[in-house]
């Protein structure tokens, strides 16, 4: 059957020389901390984990924003943000189009291989995304450049673009869910809080999570 999806694969770089100088302990640490953190973003964003790929994962969406702002947020992640997957080398690659879905859970085609090439081609810190998906980015993404590359196994070269989070951003509030710094023009939802401001939010399903919170236990009322 032959369907439309979009693809990301994400990597931990210089894995094998973590074991080596590390000890196997500390790269399963590693290791555990990037796939906890890979496992809530994509969970809250609607994406699928397809497979783990040892030290990295491949990752499918059928809608190609929510796939961009998971690989976007998990860099921001483990760029900024203190915890157990902070300063993770990663690197990943995006792409999307037609591809024939095999057996139920495998996909076939050019661009799931351009996807995993640009996972290849990228930088550390870097993520690669190709030119069919970069009209999906979300408004608190930027293109920061764009390349030709060639890449292996693949005939002609592609165009390349590297995206990222702005690093100088008039931040007002961070998004409650996932915490992503966020203005006005970069929020994609925007909900009262109920005590007369605004709450600014980087999707519609951190937006979602939040109104599905649990309410806040009641005071209980004065006696006499």
């Amino acid at each position: 059957m032959r369907v439309h999806r979009s693809f990301a694969f994400v990597d931990i770089l210089g894995f094998t020389a973590l074991t080596e100088h590390e000890g196997d302990e500390r790269a399963v640490e590693v290791l555990a901390a990037f796939r906890r953190l890979l496992r809530d973003i994509c969970g809250r964003r609607g994406v699928r984990i397809a497979k783990w790929l040892g030290d990295g994962a491949m990752l499918v969406g059928v809608e190609t924003q929510p796939l961009l702002a998971t690989i976007l947020e998990l860099h921001y992640v483990v760029g900024a943000v203190p915890g157990p997957a902070q300063k993770t080398p990663i690197r990943s690659g995006v792409t999307s189009g037609d591809v024939i879905l095999m057996e139920g859970d495998d996909y076939i085609g050019h661009c799931v291989n351009v996807a995993a090439r640009l996972c290849d081609l990228a930088e550390e810190g870097e993520a690669l995304a190709d030119s069919s998906v970069m009209s999906d980015l979300p408004p608190w993404g930027i293109a920061r450049s764009r390349r030709e590359v060639a890449l292996r196994g693949v005939e002609h070269t592609v165009l390349a673009w590297s995206i990222g989070m702005p690093e100088a951003i008039a931040v007002r509030s961070r998004d409650p869910i996932c915490g992503l710094p966020l203005s006005e023009a970069t929020a994609q939802e925007i909900a009262p809080d109920g005590l007369g401001s605004e709450v600014l939010f980087c999707s519609i399903s951190c937006l979602e999570t939040w109104l599905q919170r649990p309410a806040a236990p009641r005071e209980p009322s004065p006696v006499g």
